[in-house]
């Protein structure tokens, strides 16, 4: 069931997990972009703006869970380094029960402040009620979405992308049919998209239960197992929190933007949106580049190679490079055509939207250098530095920029565009910057000692 990540061909590893795990978040993200789409083929812009915005919050709470979640791949990966098998039981039986109680009161705030926060997010008129029918049915999923991601974390940290992705594949169907089905025949318009969303999200947590109990983890689980620990918590936490923070802000720094956006109108609101949501399926090379680093790099440092998680931050930066530079030079000639594929007889959400396009798609180099980074600093339990970075990026830059951008430049939404690269590139310089003055501190033998001593308390613990 484990797969050791430790040995082997370092470009080989990350090929082989990033590409499971990559397909997952097209797939997850799919979701959305798939309600966006089919929504366009049978509705107008007051439809679309719906979808638009409540996908993006969905998205958003998405991001944070998978971000928590990182705590338990990394703490899951460094047991295995180490063969630490009472650290790998408490670490999964502690992640069950945290990310329970975490989806319950996370459902409840969020149903009890739904139209707080479409009224946060100026959503137009027209689109209000949708969008309320939306995020509506869509929280009652969140146990779907978390305990998706918490099957997929304690895989991944045995270094196994394949499973999650089956299980999501198999959601993806399902939503696609049964997004035709509603929004098409049915004419349900923005509630079916989140129905077909959160059905085909509940197949996906079936599949991956049924297939956890005909697997032999090789680690078998007991009762006390699942009683919380202070320690285990804590370095799940250490770990997921600040990552699941840094999703946050900069997924609140978007929807801050499409606010700000919406207070522009219906057509500005829809454009904002479909370009959102396609940035936020190219974002998914430069995510999946994060956590195959942190899973590769933990397991590696909790085996003491740490030359082998250093070329993995390598290899991945120039995968992310390459990506980044190439769908930004796409875009630059063919931002109409994608944006057709979303607003049929739209064409004033064409033209706007091609506008943001061109400069927003920018965010994929700056970003892809950053999220690499990311997943290193996680990897040896320094997330906090990428969430440090990010706050300063999100106030500084990120919302400010797109704000002036709209009071300076009220008939375009290219300069709006701008403010989401300059934040990344900022981040991304200041990771640069801190791996060249700090990296020999990561895994210097007092680091090492550090890890050994976490499994050392854990295993004081187990008995």
């Amino acid at each position: 069931m484990e797969r050791n990540l430790t040995k082997g061909s370092i470009f080989k590893n990350l090929i082989l997990f990033s590409l499971p795990y990559l397909l997952s978040c097209f797939l997850q993200s799919f979701y959305g972009l798939a309600d966006l789409f089919i929504t366009g083929q049978f509705n107008g812009a007051d439809s679309i703006s719906a979808v638009s915005i409540g996908s993006q919050v969905t998205h958003m709470l998405t991001f944070v869970i998978t971000g928590l979640s990182m705590g338990t791949t990394v703490t899951l990966a460094r047991a295995i380094g180490s063969g630490d098998k009472r650290l790998m039981k408490r670490t999964i039986a502690n992640t069950v029960v945290l990310f329970a109680v975490f989806s319950v009161v996370t459902t409840f705030i969020l149903l009890f402040s739904l139209e707080n926060i479409l009224t946060l997010l100026s959503t137009p008129a027209e689109a209000f009620r949708q969008a309320e029918d939306y995020l509506k049915i869509c929280f009652l999923g969140i146990p779907f979405i978390t305990a998706y991601n918490v099957i997929s974390a304690v895989f991944r940290g045995m270094g196994d992308s394949n499973r999650p992705m089956y299980f999501i594949a198999a959601g993806g169907i399902i939503n696609i049919i049964l997004d035709f089905i509603l929004i098409g025949p049915f004419q349900m318009g923005a509630a079916g998209a989140a129905l077909a969303t959160t059905i085909s999200q509940a197949c996906s947590v079936i599949l991956a239960l049924f297939s956890l109990r005909k697997i032999d983890l090789g680690i078998p689980l007991h009762r006390y197992d699942f009683l919380p620990r202070k320690t285990t918590l804590w370095q799940i936490l250490q770990v997921g929190l600040p990552i699941a923070l840094q999703e946050g802000l900069i997924q609140i720094s978007f929807l801050i933007i499409t606010a700000i956006a919406n207070q522009r109108g219906v057509v500005v609101s829809a454009s904002v949106g479909i370009v959102e949501k396609i940035i936020s399926f190219l974002f998914l090379v430069p995510s999946a580049m994060m956590s195959s680093v942190s899973a590769i790099a933990a397991q590696n440092a909790g085996a003491g190679s740490h030359e082998r998680g250093r070329k993995t931050l390598f290899y991945a930066l120039g995968i992310c490079l390459a990506f980044g530079l190439t769908v930004s030079g796409i875009c630059q000639i063919w931002a109409a055509p994608i944006l057709g594929l979303f607003s049929k007889g739209e064409p004033a959400v064409i033209t706007m939207g091609s506008q943001y396009l061109k400069t927003y798609v920018f965010d994929c180099v700056f970003s892809g250098i950053q999220f690499c980074f990311s997943g290193y600093f996680c990897a040896y339990g320094r997330s906090y530095i990428s969430f440090l970075q990010n706050v300063i990026s999100v106030f500084l830059i990120r919302i400010p920029g797109a704000y002036f951008a709209t009071v300076l430049f009220p008939d375009t939404l290219a300069p709006m565009g701008l403010a989401s690269p300059a934040g990344s590139l900022f981040s991304a310089v200041l990771s640069i910057l801190i791996y060249w003055k700090f990296h020999r501190y990561f895994t210097a033998p007092h680091a090492k000692k550090g890890l050994s001593e976490t499994s050392s308390r854990f295993r004081k613990q187990a008995v």
